[in-house]
């Protein structure tokens, strides 16, 4: 058979081998009359006995070998009493198993599945079955072919399984009707279909090319879109400028649907000293409601130890035994006398140190201290550092749940505050602008907040500026440090990382120190010798371990050294297929014991264990852990993560994780490796630049290599433009604070 070629079958579902509920993801087995066919595609929820009639191409898998990949596909329920009977016993309508279908179908025959959607009352008739259970059944077998509908409608227009299945659990029953009226509709955050897809549905429908549903759609996909570049806003002109360019109409259609937009509340304008910034309205409280507590604090603030200050720390120093320079001294006076400080600086510059010395002067004046990170491995870091227990902020804040949007809710807030009288949060530049105010929504007016983080690092992932925001606002109190330590001054990550900040070259030639570089311009070569570092050379001469010691970073996912295909080069090194070693498929992705994975989306509601019984909630975006078993009777996998929790994923939450050998520049912030790889070749120019580099050198604490060329690292560090991040809360400072 031509692997290219479409072919058509028909016939009964025989077997269920595997189905993602989210996904849609299916592998059955199809008896034709005259052979079973392994069938592979994205069908809704589907049992034994149904007739479907698939068009696909056939395909060899290298591991479950001959097999059709399902295109388009027509299902009918089956219709014999016996073809109705296996279809319900193998579970796919919730409440009926195969005791209850049996008593069904010999009840109701042909008519089974008719009396269950239109007659439930029936049911009850049935022993085991109560009224109420009988009425459960049938609005669990309207919700399938609900979605089953809603699947098809999609289906014909190119959309994926699983947007039908979020659609429906969006807007449920109306999810079909909702949906022709509105195509746009499966835009909603909770949906997530891109706009250009919704768009090819609803001009395909004969809506109008600048009606009202088109152009504000457009325009909060363009919102939308901007987030994830780090926008909490975009300016007037701009946003129409490129909703314009979207949807192919004239200006003057963008101008009234946003003014509309606006009176609707959709959006919200805001008037800047020179420009119209559009925001939607959840990230324009957010940066309202910072602008405000921020303000509220400082105007608070009762004052602190100003004349003792300078004793406190020389019976400090005397008691350390170590002499704190000037700017650490300035550091500590400020965070133990002001409402709130920034404490800023490089590599090596004592910031550990300095917030240590705050950590002692806050206890001895009776305030209850926390320490916070963004990410686990940074509050476990802050935690050995300083050697007082330091929490994730969600944890501190006590994850509540998520809603469908993706956004937290936090059992600690304005009702429920923090019982402490400081909080000191580490790596605050990847702290997002609903991340920072739901923490300020948790702290009493009270409450001194110490910020620590390195503005020239990358700043968060999803949207705001927060940390460089604060500082260039002048409104809190800033301590750059900027002297490198005699200790620190040895070490050339240290030093390098220094000059690379400054604009200056680094030193890539000094031997025998912790900062090598490899000079290689060949691609295969360069995931090669990555793969032989990581699994062979650096283990033999430092001992680390590949798995916890080690880590590849990249600068992008894409292209022959970026994250993807490294990972696969790493993972064929590291941990090969073993029989001894249980292995599961996901996409294009396989996962297999002993693997480094991540989890890629915040989780709030999965459950870690520790080995001592211990037990909590919440896996996060970042956190990297190993496989330690996958049991495919229970479609289960169990991760270890930081060496003492363990959390269960069914295979269906398979798409939160991805392989960890290799991981991106953005991804590693907020932690710190002993031994750093960290190839470079020449790529998209809007991803190398200097604060990337600086970034992923700073992982390193004791040996950094990185792989290319000379060419590539200077271009990094002369490529200085920070790309700009739209946002107003330096002016809603400064608003607030004239104000008071």
């Amino acid at each position: 058979m031509e692997p290219n070629q479409l072919y058509k079958i028909q016939g009964s579902v025989e077997t269920v081998v595997y189905h993602n509920g989210d996904s849609g993801f299916t592998v059955l087995e199809l008896n034709t009359g005259e052979e079973l066919v392994t069938v592979v595609g994205e069908f809704s929820d589907i049992g034994p006995g149904e007739q479907l009639e698939v068009t696909g191409s056939y395909t060899t898998h290298a591991k479950y070998g001959f097999q059709m990949k399902a295109q388009t596909y027509e299902r009918s329920l089956p219709a014999t009493a016996a073809a109705i009977g296996t279809y319900l016993a193998s579970g796919v309508i919730k409440g009926i198993g195969p005791a209850i279908a049996k008593r069904l179908v010999d009840k109701f025959g042909d008519e089974t599945l008719a009396v269950i959607e239109q007659n439930p009352s029936s049911l009850a008739k049935i022993p085991g079955i109560s009224a109420k259970k009988a009425e459960e059944i049938s609005i669990e077998y309207r919700k399938l072919f609900g979605i089953r509908s809603v699947m098809t409608y999609l289906t014909q227009y190119g959309v994926p399984a699983p947007f039908a299945i979020k659609a429906w659990k969006k807007f449920g029953p109306m999810a079909q009707e909702m949906i022709v009226s509105n195509p746009y509709c499966l835009c909603d955050e909770e949906v997530g279909v891109e706009f250009e897809m919704a768009d090819t549905i609803a001009q395909r429908n004969g809506f109008a090319p600048d009606g009202y549903e088109r152009i504000s759609a457009s325009i909060t996909h363009v919102l939308r879109h901007n987030l994830g570049n780090g926008h909490t806003c975009l300016p007037q002109d701009k946003l129409c400028e490129t909703c314009c360019r979207l949807v192919e109409t004239d200006s003057y259609h963008v101008d009234d649907v946003l003014e509309e937009m606006i009176f609707r509340e959709e959006v919200v304008r805001f008037e800047g000293e020179e420009k119209r910034f559009i925001y939607l309205p959840r990230y324009f409280e957010s940066e309202c409601y910072i602008a405000s507590k921020l303000g509220l604090m400082r105007q608070s603030y009762m004052g602190g130890l100003t004349p003792e200050i300078d004793s406190f720390i020389d019976s400090l120093e005397k008691r350390q035994a170590i002499t704190y320079a000037c700017l650490q001294r300035k550091a500590i006076t400020a965070a133990v006398t002001q409402p709130m400080m920034i404490l800023t600086g490089g590599p090596g510059t004592g910031k550990t140190t300095a917030i240590s010395a705050i950590i002692h002067l806050l206890g001895q004046m009776g305030e209850k201290v926390a320490l916070a990170a963004p990410t686990g491995r940074a509050a476990k870091r802050m935690s050995e550092l300083t050697g007082v227990e330091a929490k994730t902020v969600h944890r501190l804040l006590e994850v509540d749940f998520a809603d469908g949007s993706g956004l937290h809710k936090f059992k600690r807030n304005e009702r429920n505050p923090l019982p402490y009288d400081a909080v000191i949060i580490d790596e605050t530049s990847m702290m997002d602008c609903l991340l920072f105010e739901s923490l300020l929504r948790a702290l009493k007016l009270s409450c001194r907040l110490i910020l620590v983080g390195d503005p020239d690092q990358l700043p968060s992932v999803s949207a705001g500026n927060v940390l460089s925001d604060l500082i260039d606002s002048g409104v809190v109190t800033t301590v750059h440090l900027t002297e490198i330590f005699r200790q620190a001054a040895k070490s050339l990550i240290v030093t390098n990382a220094h000059a690379i900040v400054s604009g200056e070259y680094p030193s890539l030639h000094v031997k025998d120190n912790d900062f090598f570089f490899l000079g290689d311009n060949n691609t295969d070569r360069i995931a090669r010798t990555t793969a032989d570092l990581c699994a062979r050379r650096l283990p033999a001469r430092y001992g680390y371990s590949p798995m916890w010691d080690i880590q590849a970073i990249a600068p992008t996912r894409v292209g022959a050294v970026g994250t993807t295909e490294l990972n696969r080069v790493l993972q064929a090194t590291l941990n090969p297929p073993d029989p001894k070693k249980k292995e599961f498929t996901f996409g294009s992705l396989i996962f297999r014991e002993g693997d480094k994975v991540m989890q890629i989306k915040n989780n709030y509601d999965l459950v870690w264990r520790k080995d001592d019984g211990e037990e909590g909630m919440g896996i996060f975006n970042g956190d990297i852990g190993m496989i330690e078993l996958i049991d495919r009777p229970s479609s289960s996998i169990l991760i270890r993560y930081d060496e003492d929790r363990v959390a269960e994923y069914s295979f269906d939450m398979a798409d939160e994780l991805e392989l960890a050998y290799a991981i991106t520049v953005h991804k590693s912030q907020g932690n710190e490796y002993e031994a750093v790889i960290l190839p470079l070749m020449e790529g998209r120019s809007r991803m190398y630049y200097r604060n990337l580099l600086y970034t992923a050198v700073t992982r390193a604490k004791k040996l950094l290599i990185i792989i290319g060329t000379e060419g590539t690292v200077r271009k990094m560090v002369d490529s200085h433009k920070k790309t700009r991040r739209y946002s107003n809360l330096i002016a809603l400072l400064h608003e607030v604070c004239n104000e008071q």
